[in-house]
Order: C-alpha cells, then sequence, then structure tokens
C-alpha cells in the first residue's frame, strides 16, 4: 500500500526496510504459530541490540533456522547449531544460537498442551488485542504486567531470551498490542463491543 502518511516516530524516514515492517507487520494480529515462533526468535536475537540489525538478518535467520519449522529447529544438532556461529548472516552469539533450539523444545511443549502457542499467547490478552491510545513514542512503555507474566511464565518452561521487555516488544510485533501512536497513519482506534 502506497502511503505518504506519517508513522509512528521511531521508524526512519530514510528506511524503506523499517518502513515495510512498520506499514506491514508490527501491531498486526498474528494466528500462525510459526510466524509467531519467528517473532519470538528474532525479538531475543535483537536483546541488546537494534531492531534494524535484526532486520537485515532476517533471511539469514530464515536461512540459517529452517524458515522457522519448528519442528525442524528442535531436531537441529549441537554440530549444526554450532557451525551458526561462523554465519555472518546471523548475529553470532553462542547463548542466542542455541535457545533458538531449546525455545522450539518449550514451544513444541506448549502446544501439546494448549492445541497451538496461538491459544496459548493470545489468552494472556482474553484473545483480543490491546489497542493503546499513545499521542507520543515517550509514553510508550517497555515492558507492561502482561509481558512480566507471560515472561515469568515462558522462562518457567524452559524459554531462554524472554525478559519481560522482549516480550513486550514481541507483542507490539505481533499485534497482542497495538502500540501505533495516535498521529500515526497506522492507528485505528478500539472496535470494542
Amino acid at each position: 500500500m502506497e502511503n505518504n502518511n506519517k508513522r509512528c516516530a521511531w521508524v526512519p524516514d530514510n528506511n524503506p526496510e523499517y518502513q515495510k515492517y512498520h506499514d506491514e507487520e508490527w501491531g498486526i494480529a498474528v494466528h500462525d504459530d510459526t510466524k509467531l515462533f519467528e517473532m519470538l526468535i528474532l525479538e531475543g536475537a535483537q536483546a541488546g541490540l537494534s531492531w534494524e540489525t535484526v532486520l537485515k538478518k532476517r533471511e539469514g535467520y530464515r536461512n540459517s533456522f529452517k524458515n522457522f519449522d519448528i519442528q525442524s529447529v528442535a531436531k537441529m544438532t549441537d554440530e549444526e547449531l554450532e557451525n551458526l556461529m561462523q554465519n555472518p548472516q546471523i548475529i553470532r552469539n553462542r547463548l542466542k544460537i542455541f535457545s533458538t533450539r531449546k525455545n522450539a523444545l518449550a514451544f513444541i511443549q506448549i502446544q501439546k498442551e494448549f492445541g497451538s502457542f496461538d491459544k496459548y499467547i493470545w489468552a494472556f490478552v482474553d484473545n483480543k488485542q490491546i489497542v493503546n491510545k499513545w499521542t507520543s513514542i515517550n509514553q510508550i512503555p517497555t515492558k507492561t504486567e502482561i509481558s512480566d507474566k507471560i515472561a515469568k511464565d515462558l522462562k518457567k518452561r524452559g524459554m531462554s531470551f524472554v525478559g519481560t521487555t522482549i516480550i513486550y516488544a514481541f507483542m507490539q510485533a505481533v499485534g497482542l498490542v497495538n502500540d501505533h501512536t495516535t498521529d500515526c497513519w497506522k492507528f485505528t482506534p478500539s472496535s470494542d463491543k
């Protein structure tokens, strides 16, 4: 969709990749388990880095982690993961690389328990997107009580790189929460009935 309207202030004017991510993904509700897994891994990979770094390496992640096929990632060997330490197409952090398999295994257990990760994660927001009405990016929190609760539960289930700040960014990315500011063309008021 071609658009010349104002975006959220965190989106650089000179970065088409960032703009595309903002316009076509961020804040849009995701219910596909593979996509949810991808975003969970990418948000964890971002820890301590910029989202721009992760966006630039996204294809490298898809290639390295079998298009985020959860079953395939769960079966990756130590050798495969070790070899990824030499891959410049991803963030070469041993803990982050190995946590991908660890998180896939926990993700599968959640799917078994709840029927899907989608059902599990959306239950934290009563299966309804939280639409905030921030007028400035300075008002947007980095964590909430809900992200605290999700992070605690995911850690208890054996996941890594799922702290509350990472989880809140994940919630924004997959549309559990819509944090587009009110002056952004993507902002839509809640359709609460």
